[in-house]
């Protein structure tokens, strides 16, 4: 029967302790949870362009990348960046990331976006007809202009490049033409001029420069634009580039060029970002016609706010885990050790409370009975010589209760210290009764 009564207390004395420390634990838990990012998404949508051009195929890589680390990046085809930024801004789009051209929107427009850095350069293709050589937009008053579809980002460039020349529809004739059918209008006389915004390994744009009757304007302005839309870059494009044996082209020209930017939405979780910047890094770095090595990505956006992990990366290179490990165990162990700091404050402390707080109780119990027995004596000595068999039954029951005090192993003095003194008074009363 003791031992049963001594294992139910043992359980008292355990829960009274331990349970106050599991909630502080759970509440350690619940507050370090507040400050830890959810876990990475196993996929996520990014727009385009049209699935035959650069933006499409970049994305492609990047998709390639981020597999390794298991991840999803599904690409999506769009007619291009305005559309871009129109599934951005829906709430409603599964849409995370995208492509966008220079010039097309900017953080007072858009301030849920941000920007991971500026990829690569896109020039700006004046192609033209006719014996007059064409050195600025002004020339083009009174011309037929091809100046790219409704909703492109080309069309978007071409007006502002335009307009900053006073041309607009009342000045000269812009046609909603873009691409293959722009030029195709170009060759049959149907327009004067067109923009196309494309890679210089476009094949339309070899096609173009291979062309006799069509010519590629040098902006002779170029460094004016630069200063003018902080989007734009002054490119040159060396003589022979596109094709050294023929001599494509004939002689250096001089383009302006935006800077395409890797766009998201604010609430991107940053360990996408992360693999984001370090996919662009390896698609981008090794630079091209108008790009030196390593020049692109870059942590610069003059529209939009650089995301701060995004910021940290390009600084100070991948996290260090992820250096060394696969990119979830590193987030997983990342994302632990925030949650183990709070936790580990709160415990180190409770694993040094505890014992003392234990040893506390134990005391407590064996004082309550020196307690009752300095009463019993206190007792005596106000009644003076009556009453002793009554109170010789209050020790003797004072004396059972100490034997069945569970006591740990290491207390054992404490509680035959206890015994001895109730022995002592138990004597004492007896011999008296």
């Amino acid at each position: 029967m003791a031992s049963r009564k001594e294992a139910r207390s043992d359980r008292r004395e355990l829960l009274l302790i331990v349970a106050p420390a599991v909630l502080a634990v759970g509440f350690a838990f619940w507050f370090a949870y507040q400050f830890v990012e959810p876990a990475p998404p196993s996929q996520v949508t990014i727009t385009t362009g049209l699935n035959t051009g650069a933006y499409y195929a970049f994305a492609k890589r990047y998709a390639a990348i981020l597999a390794k680390s298991d991840i999803t990046l599904d690409v999506e085809s769009s007619a291009g960046s305005l559309q871009n930024l129109s599934r951005l801004r829906d709430k409603g789009s599964d849409v995370t990331l995208a492509l966008l051209q220079g010039g097309i929107s900017n953080h007072k427009k858009d301030p849920e976006l941000v920007s991971l850095g500026r990829v690569f350069l896109e020039p700006a293709w004046v192609f033209y007809t006719g014996s007059e050589k064409l050195e600025r937009l002004a020339q083009l008053k009174g011309k037929r202009i091809a100046i790219g579809a409704e909703g492109s980002g080309t069309r978007v460039l071409a007006l502002a490049l335009l307009e900053a020349n006073d041309l607009n529809d009342k000045t000269a004739t812009l046609l909603p033409l873009s691409g293959t059918e722009a030029a195709d209008a170009l060759a049959a006389g149907d327009v004067d001029a067109i923009f196309v915004v494309l890679s210089p390994q476009a094949k339309l744009v070899g096609d173009l420069l291979r062309n006799p009757d069509i010519h590629l304007m040098s902006f002779k302005q170029a460094e004016a634009y630069t200063r003018i839309f902080q989007y734009l870059s002054r490119v040159t494009l060396p003589a022979g580039v596109i094709d050294l044996d023929d001599q494509v082209p004939k002689e250096d020209v001089t383009l302006v060029a935006a800077q395409a930017a890797l766009v998201a939405r604010a609430d991107v979780h940053p360990a996408i970002v992360g693999l984001m910047v370090q996919a662009a890094r390896e698609v981008h770095k090794s630079g091209g016609i108008f790009a030196h090595f390593e020049e692109f990505p870059k942590a610069y956006d003059p529209e939009f706010p650089m995301q701060n992990d995004a910021e940290r990366l390009y600084k100070r290179g991948p996290p260090f885990l992820q250096r060394f490990l696969p990119f979830w165990l590193a987030n997983f162990i990342e994302r632990t050790l925030i949650m183990l700091i709070p936790i580990a404050t709160i415990m180190l402390p409770l694993f040094r409370i505890m014992p003392w707080l234990y040893e506390w109780r134990i005391r407590r119990r064996i004082l309550y009975w020196y307690g009752q027995l300095k009463r019993v004596e206190k007792d005596i000595a106000e009644a003076g010589d009556s009453g002793y068999t009554e109170y010789l039954a209050e020790v003797e029951r004072i004396e059972q209760a100490v034997g069945e005090i569970p006591i740990p192993l290491h207390f054992s003095d404490k509680l035959y210290e206890l015994r001895h003194a109730v022995h002592l008074v138990h004597q004492r009363i007896a011999a008296k009764a």
